[in-house]
C-alpha cells in the first residue's frame, strides 16, 4: 500500500514551508528525556528562579483592577514610555516611546517580527555560528537564507569584522549579534561591535541586535549597544526582553527598538500574529522596569555560583569550555571523549539520566560541543557531574551511541 494513502488527508496538505523547519536534535532528545526516571535537565533556558515578588504582585492588582482587555497594537504608552526610559539609561539609544518601540509577545516574536520586516525571498543575513537556533526558523520562513559565519573556541567564539566581510555577497541584507551568546556564553567586546558598525555602514547592511541575556553578564565584561553608535540607529533593530533577567519566562513579554518606520510596517504582522502582548504580562513587565533591581544581581549571583560549580565539575572530569562571560550556559567540548555531540548527549541521558543540548542543535560550528544550562539549583549540578563522571568512565562509553 502507498504510505500516502494511510495519511489523513491534512497530512498530505502540510506545506512545504512548516516540513522545512523542524525541532531537530533538541526535539529529539527532550522527547527521549520524557520517559527518564530522576532526570537532572541541565539543557533548557528556563531560569529555575521565581518571579521576584513586586512583579507578581503589580500583575495580581492589573487583574483586580480590569487589565484584561486588548491593549494597544504596540503595547501600553506606559510601557514602552519606561522602556524609553532604560534603553537611555542603560544602552545609551534614543528612541520615541510611541513611534519606536513595539512590545512583542516574548523576544521570541520580536525576532520572527524583526526577520519578517527586513527579508526578502532570497536576501541573505550574517549569522554568526553557533547560534540560537530559533532564528533558522525565523530567516527560513521570511524566505531568506542564513549564512553562518564560523567562530571558535579559540576566541571564546567572539565573531570578528574581518570573518563577516569574507561572506558578505550582493544578496546580503543583514547581521545578526546576539551578544551575550546564546549558546556559547561568549559577547562580542566594544572594540569588535565598533568594528562591525563600520563594516555595516560601508555595505549598507541592517544589524539585528539581540540583546536578550545583556544583565546576565560575570567578571564585569563591557558591553556595547551596536544601535547608540553614530549612523546605527537609523539601520539597526534592538531585540530585548524579561525572561531571563527577571525569571519571567512564562509571561511572555519582550520588545523590540526601531526607527519609526520600520515599526509602522510590521503592525499587519503584528496585528495577525498575536494582536498585542498580554496585558496582565506588560503590568507586570512595567514592575520589572520601574521596580527595585537588587533582583537581577540576586539571580546573577546565583548564576555566578553555579556558573563556578560546573567550570570545577567540567575541569574534574577533562572536558574544556570556552570563557562564559554571559548568559546562564556553559559551552563544553567533548570531543576528548571520543563521541559526537549527538552521541554525548544521548551517552549521558540513557546511562547518567543527565539531559545537555548537543551543540549541532545550534548550527554545524557545534560540533564537538555541548550546551549545559545553569538553571539548576548548584546540588543538582554537582550530582550531575558526579553522574557524568561515573558514564564517561564506563567501559562500553560510545559504543551504543556515537552520534553516527
Amino acid at each position: 500500500m502507498n504510505p500516502t494513502e494511510t495519511m489523513l488527508p491534512i497530512e498530505r496538505a502540510i506545506s512545504d514551508r512548516a516540513r522545512r523547519v523542524t525541532a531537530g536534535e533538541r526535539g529529539q532528545l527532550l522527547d527521549m528525556a520524557a520517559g527518564v526516571k530522576d532526570l537532572i535537565t541541565l539543557a533548557r533556558g528556563d531560569p529555575d528562579l521565581a518571579t521576584p515578588v513586586h512583579i507578581v504582585d503589580a500583575a495580581k492588582r492589573a487583574l483586580d483592577e480590569g487589565h484584561t482587555h486588548y491593549t494597544h497594537w504596540a503595547g501600553t504608552l506606559e510601557l514602552r514610555r519606561a522602556i524609553t526610559d532604560k534603553l537611555r539609561r542603560d544602552n545609551n539609544i534614543e528612541v520615541d516611546p510611541e513611534t519606536e518601540v513595539l512590545v512583542t509577545s516574548g523576544a521570541q516574536e520580536a525576532v520572527y517580527l524583526s526577520c519578517l520586516g527586513l527579508l526578502d525571498s532570497g536576501d541573505e543575513i550574517l549569522v554568526p555560528d553557533p547560534h540560537y537556533m530559533t532564528y533558522d526558523t525565523a530567516i527560513a520562513l521570511a524566505g531568506a537564507r542564513a549564512v553562518f559565519v564560523p567562530t571558535s573556541e579559540a576566541d571564546d567564539f567572539e565573531v570578528r569584522a574581518d570573518q563577516l566581510e569574507r561572506f558578505i555577497t550582493e544578496r546580503t541584507k543583514a547581521i545578526l549579534l546576539v551578544s551575550p551568546n546564546n549558546p556559547t556564553g561568549g559577547i562580542v567586546h566594544p572594540d569588535t561591535v565598533r568594528e562591525i558598525a563600520a563594516l555595516a555602514k560601508k555595505h549598507d547592511l541592517m544589524v539585528i541586535s539581540d540583546e536578550i541575556y545583556e544583565k546576565i553578564v560575570f567578571d564585569s565584561p563591557q558591553l556595547l549597544s551596536i544601535a547608540s553608535l553614530p549612523g546605527m540607529r537609523g539601520r539597526t533593530v534592538t531585540i530585548n526582553g524579561f525572561s531571563k533577567s527577571y525569571s519571567m519566562t512564562g509571561w511572555r513579554v519582550g520588545y523590540l527598538a526601531a526607527p519609526a518606520s520600520f515599526i509602522r510596517a510590521l503592525e499587519a504582522p503584528k496585528h495577525t500574529i498575536s494582536i498585542c502582548a498580554s496585558a496582565v504580562s506588560q503590568a507586570a513587565a512595567l514592575a520589572a522596569l520601574t521596580g527595585p533591581q537588587e533582583c537581577v544581581a540576586d539571580a546573577v549571583a546565583t548564576y555566578a555560583k553555579r556558573r563556578d560549580g560546573l567550570m570545577k565539575g567540567l575541569d574534574e572530569i577533562g572536558l574544556t569550555y570556552s570563557r562564559p562571560w554571559g548568559t546562564f550556559y556553559i559551552f563544553a567540548n567533548v570531543r576528548s571523549t571520543g563521541l559526537s555531540s549527538l552521541g554525548f548527549a544521548v551517552h549521558v541521558l540513557e546511562t547518567a539520566g543527565v539531559l545537555v543540548l548537543p551543540g549541532t542543535a545550534f548550527g554545524p560550528g557545534g560540533e564537538g560541543f555541548v550546551r549545559f544550562s545553569l538553571v539548576r539549583p548548584i546540588d543538582q549540578i554537582e550530582e550531575a557531574i558526579k553522574r557524568m563522571r561515573v558514564a564517561l568512565t564506563a567501559g562500553d562509553r560510545g559504543v551504543a551511541h556515537t552520534g553516527d
